[in-house]
């Protein structure tokens, strides 16, 4: 593939209609202004929750049709959105929780860790002529292939988008650890538990050994234990740093330390004594004394010889008493983290963020730390009551299902001041290609625009992943995470990627990628609306945005577009301009940034 274009705009026959619109926003997206929305107490909020909130399936307008596609979804097509309008969201839903997961299954086995060769497997007489040996059997590289085969084309979007969701919060880095069946194995688990129970999740990947190697839990020390996991565990995982309200705010208004060092050297105690499982050999044997050679697929498993005996406390008053068996220990932590009144509001926040909105309003966060903590959620429309959850704190499909069917993500269009976020540069790979009918075999999301856009996924820069979540947009006073990695380059090559897509035909596949079928849109659908650019215009937008572009930008793509004619192009003038619409409504701010 060709990157001698990559860090100029786009120079080509759309380049022209490029000045119809202004750049893609760097910043001012979120508003501005002092935060003015009262603090809900947890009481209140359960009180709300207790009764079913009434959704207005009936009659669902385009707009909200899409809003929800974008949300739930890795972008709308035109049959999604009428299924959506015309099943209404809940019932749409209950559909997605019903749909088996598409799988990770690209890459090589496990032999990279069972081969017990004396030198790197890689190296090895059977490997030596295979150049694609650390791609296959140790990189993530074939993780990005499903990931983006699974987004654009299969049927359960939601349990994608949660899976996606889950591996930005609970963060693990192929730049850091190598295996690639062990992140497959990873990354399988979070689609499987994405609607179950987030104390299920936690002890995952508490257990998990590829997450043991990236954050030093596995085989820890006894005597003097790593505390990275133990620290994110609390930090990033779980709880945050700050005590606080049910509404996700800080409790009394300023920063409370949830815990202190002292605590997370207790809860590395507590967590020792695990071992990789079985399956594993080395050439060189095992190490330490009482281990399991490295091996990634499955949970770890206890080591006694490993296991510190001392008495523990642990956040809440739990106790680990002296000589509890590292099973029993897990559990203790794992009660201790659900006992705790921040990860309602901790979890109901990340998951809007990765959902719904960047910097959502407190009320927002209280409706749905309300349902992570009773695990139930119900709303009422047309077809009836629609009950989500099992009944017990943590219930993630009665989480889910709150942050998406909450009034603050449904109905009229959200306040501009706290609504959305800006697309992140996978979205905006997979909105395109679901939109306009394309196919993918995920190869150039990896090394080429992953890379670009610095979200190649899988291979995060650490544990916080591509971007903090309370980054600050500059200049509104709001949260953006995903401005982090915007800038004015990036801006640029987000523009690049439309004009690939819509201009240089995307590409062919790669005989070196397994399956290969190469990257490329489908615009022919669009063809019978190309003769009116106003009617092209609007079809687009109604898609894309669920109503046309505001004035005067709608006007000025209309007059862009109709500038190919059977004059200047006597073959292609329709095709010109569906993927001139295309490309200028996708360019666009009402696009770039979801409401």
């Amino acid at each position: 593939m060709n990157r001698s274009t990559g860090g100029r705009a786009r120079a080509t026959s759309l380049g022209s209609a490029l000045c119809a619109l202004p750049l893609i926003l760097l910043s001012g997206c979120g508003g501005s202004g002092a935060e003015d929305t009262p603090n809900t107490t947890t009481s209140e909020a359960q009180r709300a929750q207790a009764q079913a909130v009434k959704v207005a399936d009936t009659g669902m307008t385009q707009a909200d049709a899409v809003r929800l596609a974008q949300q739930a979804t890795f972008g709308p097509t035109e049959a999604l959105v009428a299924e959506i309008r015309s099943l209404g969201a809940a019932t749409w839903l209950d559909r997605q929780f019903a749909l088996r997961s598409a799988r990770y299954t690209s890459g090589g086995g496990d032999k990279v860790h069972t081969s017990g060769a004396q030198t790197d497997f890689c190296s090895t007489g059977g490997q030596k002529s295979n150049k694609y040996c650390w791609r296959d059997y140790k990189g993530t590289e074939p993780l990005v292939w499903d990931f983006y085969r699974n987004a654009v084309s299969q049927p359960d979007q939601l349990r994608q988008r949660m899976g996606m969701a889950l591996s930005h919060i609970l963060v693990i880095s192929g730049r850091e650890v190598e295996g690639t069946y062990g992140h497959r194995y990873y990354q399988n688990a979070l689609l499987d538990l994405g609607f179950e129970n987030y104390r299920k999740v936690l002890r995952k990947v508490t257990l998990s050994p590829l997450m043991g190697d990236y954050l030093d839990h596995v085989n820890n020390d006894r005597d003097a234990p790593n505390e990275n996991y133990a620290r994110e565990l609390l930090q990033l995982f779980s709880l945050g740093t700050c005590l606080l309200n049910s509404d996700g705010t800080l409790k009394g208004g300023r920063c409370k330390p949830v815990y202190d060092n002292a605590m997370v050297r207790n809860y590395a105690f507590a967590l020792t004594g695990w071992t990789y499982p079985l399956g594993g050999q080395n050439y060189w044997g095992c190490w330490p004394s009482g281990a399991n050679c490295r091996y990634y697929t499955g949970d770890m498993v206890p080591a006694p010889k490993l296991r510190d005996t001392q008495a523990r406390t642990l956040l809440r008053k739990v106790q680990v008493a002296a000589g509890t068996p590292a099973e029993q220990a897990v559990e203790l932590v794992l009660d201790s983290l659900m006992k705790h009144p921040n990860v309602a509001p901790f979890v109901a926040k990340r998951l809007i963020q990765q959902l719904v909105a960047s910097d959502p309003e407190p009320a927002y966060v209280a409706r749905v730390s309300a349902a992570f903590e009773s695990g139930r959620f119900s709303v009422t429309d047309s077809a009836g009551t629609h009950t989500y959850g099992q009944g017990k704190k943590g219930d993630l499909q009665a989480t889910v299902a709150a942050v998406l069917l909450d009034s603050a993500a449904r109905g009229a269009a959200p306040d501009a001041a706290r609504a959305g976020h800006l697309r992140s540069p996978a979205l905006l790979f997979t909105g395109a290609l679901r939109a306009f009918n394309g196919y993918t075999d995920g190869a150039p999301f990896a090394w080429w625009w992953g890379e670009t856009l610095r979200q190649h996924l899988f291979r995060s820069p650490s544990v916080f992943g591509f971007y903090p979540p309370e980054y600050p947009v500059p200049g509104t006073g709001r949260v953006g995470p995903e401005f982090a990695i915007h800038s004015t380059n990036a801006a640029l090559e987000r523009l690049n990627v439309l004009a690939w897509l819509f201009d240089w035909g995307g590409s062919n596949p790669d005989p070196n990628i397994p399956n290969a079928k190469g990257t490329k849109v489908d615009t022919s659908a669009f063809l019978t609306d190309a003769g009116d650019a106003a009617t092209l215009v609007d079809r687009i937008s109604a898609l894309l945005l669920g109503e046309p572009l505001a004035e005067p930008g709608r006007q000025k793509v209309i007059d862009a577009v109709a500038y190919w004619t059977v004059n200047n192009d006597s073959q292609h003038w329709r095709e010109k301009r569906v993927s001139a619409a295309a490309y200028l409504v996708m360019a666009s701010p009402a696009y770039q940034v979801q409401r």
